[in-house]
């Protein structure tokens, strides 16, 4: 098999990049190690950043995200029973979407099957070779025979686990990271939110998150151990939990429900650098991990495709490899201040372990510096909302 752009992975990212280059005329083959099912299955944030719905416009699959997104044009910030409110729209000029992650990979997919993009599911095995040279390709099994592909460019969209990182030397690619002491237990329930925006909560029992997907079906967090499990609560106890973490006018009118998934995320903040070895680029997890905390994940891995889509038009369409050459310079521009906010709103709304009470004090001096200081809360906004690409 030939093409012009391997793409290594299924998920939103490598999905994204492969329609907006279809919409070029730019060919690609997406290799997924899972079934569309499996990747359908997966249950991720759901707030989109207006740079990540402009490219979904210009991918022409927005239709669904308008009709049924819901804006969002403020947040709200809680510790004990206080409760203040960052206004995007006034600080900003623009709202944030809560449209689920895997209602845009059901877009996606349904935008590059309607015109017969190549996606390969079930590839196992794969392997990039020769990605520092201009003749780069990549082999994969499916079924238990081998496959290869012959390709100008490889896009690392795999994830963290994935191979394309692995790819890149080690001698060549630095690696920086931060791991927290501490996880989020999240479920999924059919029942409405318990406000129409989302709720972060910093409390002495530690962090909660109020979110939602629609109008009935909720999305809730609370801070746990790395060492705690999902069978170790029952939905009783989560709730109890959950309604101690927010204030009390909140907890009262919660709608508490059966769970329908329950799942422990780690936090980590990750950055591998350089972005581009040769013709393999990195988008997305592959290259960065943040802490769900300001929803910067999907986002940010928007923004990588953003510069690399641009990167290979500017190629194909005016034979100039300035975008492909300055790709890792501006996509890690923008993802260590990705990174900064996403440490910053997780040191301020969590409790650590090793906390002392000057710590604590000056945690609580923050959040009402930030309730009462209009430059702070415009900071705050414009990183939410998302930094222009």
């Amino acid at each position: 098999m030939k093409t012009q752009v391997a793409i290594i992975g299924g998920g939103p990212s490598g999905l994204l990049l492969a329609r907006l280059l279809q919409t070029r005329g730019i060919e690609s083959v997406v290799l997924e190690r899972k079934t569309k099912a499996y990747v359908l299955g997966r249950i991720r944030a759901g707030v989109l950043e207006q740079g990540l719905v402009s490219l979904m416009e210009q991918a022409g699959c927005a239709d669904r995200l308008h009709a049924e997104g819901i804006a969002h044009d403020g947040t709200l910030i809680s510790y004990g029973d206080e409760m203040f409110r960052v206004n995007f729209t006034e600080h900003t000029g623009k709202p944030v979407m809560v449209y689920g992650q895997t209602e845009v990979t059901r877009d996606l997919y349904g935008g590059l099957e309607q015109s017969s993009a190549q996606i390969v599911f079930n590839a196992e095995d794969v392997v990039i070779h020769n990605a520092h040279t201009d003749k780069p390709h990549v082999t994969y099994v499916v079924d238990g025979k081998p496959n290869r592909i012959n390709c100008e460019f490889v896009a690392g969209c795999d994830g963290f686990h994935g191979v394309s990182r692995q790819t890149i030397p080690i001698e060549v690619r630095r690696e920086y990271e931060k791991v927290y002491p501490f996880g989020w237990l999240g479920i999924l329930s059919e029942t409405p939110p318990v406000n129409h925006e989302l709720i972060y909560a910093n409390s002495p029992r530690g962090f909660a998150l109020c979110s939602m997907r629609n109008e009935n079906l909720s999305r809730y967090y609370i801070q746990c151990s790395l060492n705690d499990k999902p069978e170790n609560w029952s939905d009783d106890a989560f709730w109890h939990e959950l309604k101690r973490r927010i204030p009390t006018d909140q907890a009262d009118k919660l709608v508490t429900g059966p769970s329908i998934e329950k799942s422990i995320a780690p936090l980590r903040s990750f950055v591998t650098e350089p972005m581009r070895w040769g013709r393999l680029f990195l988008c997305g997890d592959a290259a960065h991990i943040v802490p769900p905390t300001g929803a910067k994940g999907l986002n940010t891995a928007a923004s990588d495709v953003h510069y690399l889509f641009n990167g290979l038009r500017d190629y194909y369409e005016n034979q100039s490899t300035n975008g492909i050459d300055k790709y890792s310079e501006k996509a890690l521009a923008r993802v260590w201040k990705a990174e900064r906010f996403s440490w910053w709103f997780s040191s301020l709304m969590h409790s650590y372990p090793d906390q002392s009470e000057f710590d604590l004090k000056m945690q609580i001096a923050e959040l009402e510096f930030l309730r009462s200081n209009r430059a702070a809360q415009q900071a705050m906004a414009e990183n939410y909302v998302g930094l222009p690409y």
